[in-house]
């Protein structure tokens, strides 16, 4: 293994990095959109029990110890639940906005690098059929095999680095775009459910100060 890195030579080092930087991207992505994702229906339900009982402080202290941007959404919604329906539709939609950034971050950055590394992959397999065109150019016509192996180990080695660290993050990348749609998806229910439990006449929700 550790001949493989040496014959990489530079360009086998920065896919090295690269696919360092790559898995620690996923992981901590993948731990933040699992303690993000909750059971939004489960949340609501119990957040709406709460309100029957107009205890809104409650339903707030809930949402502010439940962690993910459906609990901030509903938070949002139940404080501004004293307010007209256009006003709390405003309110969630720019509660929502502010935690899409925060969700996908550096979700981009892992998939450059998952399509960055097999272009230098290509790029160490270029730079060493050339060192080895002109190992052939200087040595010619007494050419030997080992005057050439060098040139062609870095072609490979650096083509195989590529596509074994490009293949593993670009499916890490779509993983976690399933994981940021079905939260997108909960947000977006959250939404309008909390907006429809609040805009009911029969439900007056008023922000209790004390």
């Amino acid at each position: 293994m550790w001949e493989l890195l040496a014959h990489g030579g530079l360009i086998m080092w920065i896919i090295l990095g690269a696919s360092f930087i790559g898995a620690l991207i996923f992981l901590e992505r993948l731990f933040h959109l699992h303690r993000a994702q909750i059971s939004a229906s489960d949340f609501l339900e119990g957040i709406y029990n709460v309100l029957r009982r107009r205890n809104v402080v409650e339903a707030v202290s809930i949402c502010e110890e439940t962690p993910g941007p459906v609990a901030h959404i509903v938070r949002t919604a139940i404080l501004c639940g004293d307010q007209e329906r256009e006003q709390i539709a405003e309110a969630i939609e720019e509660a929502g906005l502010a935690e899409i950034p925060r969700l996908e971050r550096n979700v981009a950055l892992l998939a450059t690098i998952a399509q960055v590394t097999p272009l230098l992959g290509l790029l160490g397999t270029i730079l060493g059929m050339m060192e080895s065109l002109w190992v052939i150019h200087q040595r010619a016509p007494l050419v030997s095999a080992n005057d050439v192996a060098g040139g062609l180990w870095q072609a490979l080695s650096t083509s195989a680095a590529g596509l074994a660290v490009a293949i593993p993050l670009y499916v890490g990348y779509n993983f976690l775009l399933h994981r940021l749609e079905s939260i997108l998806l909960d947000m977006e229910r959250a939404s309008v459910d909390i907006l429809a439990f609040l805009s009911k006449p029969a439900v007056p929700v008023e922000v209790d100060e004390s």
